[in-house]
């Protein structure tokens, strides 16, 4: 894929893990193609640190790979007895206490947990392999433009293990709760027509076209006045927890603030 970074230098560059920012625009940019951007606990603070990092002038957080897959999931190396140099092996961690074990998921949590705030919205770029937490990753931006050769997968419960990244409730939203637990429990791969066709997609295109078509997408995205999408936003991230009546009166309310602040009346 061509790059849509910004020669403007890097705000955030460690840990397989890249920020740069063009005004209203911020590209978060996975740099590790030879491990096919597989995932570890020091990357997932990165991810957090960049979504700290964002200056208040972005609008739009685009999230990208380098390289054939966008990430291929856990490095198996967290498996092993001696783990990440400077890390608690996982071992290690299912030793600890129950609270220190939900205190180490909260924190790699982090680092899933911003791409849904209300006053950006992120789009996730993917191509190749985005299994188990590449999945996830993907699956917490609000919006995904996916390759023609992309391959979904949640491998979790084939390893014996639970997502747990942050991306079971995004996933459910998605495509429903049945076609949720079957895509979990058999970890089959999904591919681009079907990911587009059951919502996890919002368009699928030949991976040539993926940098163009997030592109007009950004721009499509920053069309709008930026308080409008955040009181939109803020109404459709709540319609699920709120009945028919509370989605009413929420929207009666976003609507008095807009006309308020178009008018220049204050509360």
């Amino acid at each position: 894929m061509a790059s849509l970074d910004q020669d403007l230098g890097p705000v955030l560059d460690k840990d397989g893990v890249r920020l740069t920012v063009d005004d209203a625009i911020a590209t978060v940019t996975l740099t590790n193609p030879a491990k096919r951007n597989a995932q570890s606990p020091a990357l997932w603070r990165a991810l957090a640190q960049a979504g700290r990092s964002l200056p208040g002038s972005v609008r739009v957080v685009v999230l990208r790979a380098e390289g054939k897959s966008f990430s291929a999931g856990l490095d198996r190396q967290a498996f092993t007895p001696e783990g990440f140099d400077g890390e608690p092996s996982f071992i290690d961690l299912a030793r600890g206490s129950d609270a220190e074990l939900d205190a180490a998921i909260a924190e790699y949590q982090e680092g899933f947990t911003w791409w849904r705030r209300s006053d950006v919205v992120s789009v996730a770029a993917v191509q190749g392999h985005a299994i188990g937490a590449g999945f996830q990753l993907a699956l917490a931006c609000d919006l995904r433009v996916v390759a023609d050769d992309v391959q979904f997968a949640m491998r979790e419960t084939s390893l014996g293990l639970v997502p747990d990244l942050t991306g079971t409730h995004p996933l459910v939203g998605l495509v429903g709760y049945a076609r949720a637990l079957e895509i979990c429990a058999t970890g089959r791969f999904v591919g681009a027509e079907e990911a587009e066709r059951i919502g996890l997609a919002n368009l699928a295109v030949p991976v040539d076209q993926v940098d163009a078509a997030v592109r007009d997408l950004s721009g499509a995205l920053l069309a709008a006045p930026r308080d409008a999408v955040i009181e939109t936003k803020a109404l459709l991230r709540g319609a699920q927890e709120r009945t028919y009546e509370e989605q009413r009166g929420a929207e009666r309310a976003a609507q008095a603030r807009r006309l308020r602040d178009l008018a220049g009346v204050g509360d």
